[in-house]
């Protein structure tokens, strides 16, 4: 539920040096990191969202108190999974570590007379135009004996803390408002808080330190008030004695024991260092909060940061079904109560109360997790009752027209509606009700009401994030039929290949505050954006529809090899909660996910053999005829060697298709893939499954 992190106030995350940017170059706020204390709450790599965490700052000084808020050099980084320490330029050692609904900080400072830990509960969003967070309401009390607790409501929900400070004798505990302290003062309430009246507010603790004289501040967090806060943070980290060491130490068994759950051999230093980096951040989001939601009292999984399933939902989602199905289990049924709750399956949902949704981004999404998850057996739902709520979903918002007309614009959603007919469909026929998914199927088949058969692209309409053709290669669930709209095998791979830049001149990329006409002319090309865009995540593996994995491997290849790295800037664009992450872990692996349908694209690997743990099961991916990737002298792998599948065998069967059934790589069991230098003729014969192929479809049934 918690993370934590040095706060600057910068775009996107509140760490860091940049500015907020959408187009060219991003511009530095400041020429050094620098952090003006550690906040809480942050989100992964999104863009709008800006407004949103970084709550409860926690400030070590040797300055008085009128100097918080400056912010000062970091040096001497550390960053491990579930760990972050650094030294501040007034010599004050930093250390934060996280549990589960706990942050734990420890504090090492230079002698001085007058060191303090100020703790700031007004502080909230980042230190751009737009992008601050106001408390609405709060509520600070001090309760002596290192002990302190307060609630700010932050968006509508309220975020309870309960403080223990380990502070030495002497030291004095005070509460703050507008950098001044209250002597004797034990409590502060604010009943309504604007942007012109909020003043800062907090506590500290103060006192006479000596050198090398540590301080550790243990945070309880909870979305249901102050005492479920304090009980959070002693069942973590036991009352008034030092927990750093021993939540540090779960953490990290924790995550190693998660990111265990896939591994690699062979590449390059570089190539595993980026994959094991891409692993951790595929599992920071979405954050599961056990019993904390704030908007119902029942018990249960309540996630509150998902931003958004846009992001997430083709490469993200599938992977926790893989990997952590438990976690996986609780989203879902978390996403079933939102829609219960509040009346529909949510797109984005964030730690504040409103009815922004993102329902301009897509519809349906969540239907197709829902459906994997039904397919696989994922335990814990109640599947009469989520398929309730997915019917119900699809008539809601854009769902209403599509209904009466059979298409809406903006014309995606018509894509994404007909997709998630399809999906509740599936779900629907296994339950048994027939009627039901036979007119869910029918529906299902309007997609093609969103495509011009003139031009075998989408008709014209707005566009979230891209345009007509980053959309038009969306993988539906009749590719068969999609490219016969197109005009047939080759008129389809013309199109793709012309989206991907085949044969054409370099495109130069855009500096620092690129000019709008450099812009215009650059979306005009019609090209392939990039991983950073998330309808073109799929693209790639389109080729496999219409008999051309060779293609899918040389833009896959060339993606991994020249769009990641190791260093700053090492992703093409905001990870998006780790579903850019999770795209470069499934396509390391030689696998794609195609969401909703319970199906893998099978391509060439990065690394000479992988272990996936799916579900308790291992299913390994080795290679014959791999070659390791030469590493650039700045550490990055460069120069590619091709490399095509040219056969393929499953448990030492031969293997003609170019795809599983998610079941199967779920089951476990061995896949061995045959690579060389020049495509072959492998994958090319058996088409991925589509629904106006019959067999296929009987398939399915059974």
């Amino acid at each position: 539920m918690v993370s934590a992190c040095a706060y600057s106030g910068a775009y996107p995350t509140g760490y860091g040096r940049y500015t907020k940017n959408t187009e060219g170059v991003p511009e530095e706020m400041f020429e050094r990191l620098q952090a003006s204390g550690f906040t809480h709450f942050q989100q992964s790599g999104t863009g709008a969202i800006r407004k949103y965490y970084n709550y409860v700052r926690v400030t070590p000084m040797v300055q008085p108190l009128d100097a918080l808020g400056e912010a000062w050099p970091l040096r001497d980084e550390v960053a491990e999974a579930g760990y972050y320490a650094a030294t501040l330029d007034t010599g004050v050692r930093c250390e934060v570590t996280v549990g589960t609904k706990v942050a734990v900080h420890r504090y090492t400072f230079p002698e001085h007379s007058s060191a303090r830990v100020v703790i700031d509960l007004s502080c909230g969003g980042l230190a751009i135009e737009h992008g601050r967070t106001v408390p609405l309401r709060a509520q600070v009390e001090s309760m002596g004996h290192g002990r302190a607790q307060g609630t700010v409501v932050m968006e509508g929900v309220p975020l309870s803390v309960h403080l223990d400070v380990d502070s030495p004798t002497g030291w004095r505990q005070m509460l703050w408002y507008d950098r001044r302290l209250i002597d004797g003062g034990t409590r502060l309430d604010f009943d309504s808080i604007r942007h012109t009246t909020l003043r800062p507010f907090g506590m500290l603790f103060m006192g006479r330190a000596v050198a090398g004289q540590t301080i550790e501040v243990r945070l309880g967090f909870s979305l249901r008030g102050c005492d479920q806060a304090r009980q959070n943070l002693e069942r973590e980290c036991g009352q008034g004695q030092p927990a750093f060491d021993r939540v540090r130490s779960r953490t990290r068994l924790r995550w190693g024991e998660h990111l265990d759950r896939v591994q690699v051999e062979g590449g390059t230093p570089a190539r595993r260092t980026v994959f094991a980096t891409a692993l951790y951040h595929s599992l920071i989001k979405p954050c599961v909060a056990d019993d904390e939601s704030p908007f119902w009292p029942n018990p249960g999984p309540y996630a509150f940061d998902v931003c958004t399933m846009w992001d997430i939902y083709k490469t993200q989602l599938p992977l926790l079904a893989a990997i952590v199905p438990d976690r996986a289990a609780d989203l879902l049924e978390s996403l079933i109560r939102v829609c219960e709750e509040e009346g529909n399956f949510p797109i984005g949902y964030r730690m504040a109360r409103g009815a922004d949704r993102f329902f301009r981004q897509a519809s349906a999404l969540a239907h197709t997790a829902l459906a994997d998850a039904h397919a696989l057996g994922l335990a814990g739902l109640d599947w009469n009752w989520a398929l309730v709520h997915m019917v119900d979903d699809l008539r809601r918002l854009y769902g209403e027209d599509f209904f009466e007309h059979g298409v809406v614009h903006p014309i995606t959603h018509t894509l994404d509606l007909a997709y998630g007919h399809h999906c509740t469909a599936k779900v629907a026929r296994a339950l048994n009700d027939w009627r039901l998914a036979d007119d869910l199927e029918a529906r299902s088949r309007q997609w093609s009401n969103a495509f011009d058969p003139s031009t075998g692209l989408l008709r014209d309409s707005e566009f979230y994030e891209g345009g007509k053709w980053n959309y038009s290669f969306r993988l539906l669930h009749d590719m068969a039929a999609r490219i016969a709209l197109a005009g047939g095998d080759q008129a389809f791979i013309d199109k793709l290949d012309r989206f991907f830049g085949f044969g054409a001149a370099p495109v130069k990329q855009p500096g620092r505050r690129p000019e709008p006409a450099e812009m215009a002319a650059g979306y005009a090309l019609n090209r392939f954006e990039g991983l950073n865009n998330e309808p073109d995540m799929e693209a790639p593996w389109a080729y496999h529809y219409a008999g051309r994995p060779d293609r899918t491997a040389e833009v896959v290849q060339a993606a991994l090899t020249w769009q990641f790295g190791t260093g700053s800037g090492g992703l093409p664009g905001n990870d998006d909660s780790g579903g850019l992450s999770s795209w470069y872990v499934w396509a390391s692996l030689g696998l794609f996910p195609i969401a909703g349908q319970n199906l893998f694209l099978v391509n060439a690997p990065a690394f000479g053999r992988a272990v996936l743990r799916a579900g308790g099961n291992e299913f390994v991916i080795e290679t014959s005829g791999h070659r390791e990737t030469p590493i650039g002298v700045d550490g990055i792998d460069r120069d590619p060697p091709a490399q095509y599948v040219q056969s393929a065998t499953l448990n030492g069967k031969p293997l003609h298709a170019a795809h599983l059934s998610a079941a199967t790589v779920h089951r476990g069991g061995r896949l061995h893939l045959r690579l060389g230098p020049e495509p072959s003729a492998w994958g090319r014969g058996v088409r991925p499954p589509s629904l106006s192929d019959p067999l296929v479809t009987s398939e399915e049934t059974r």
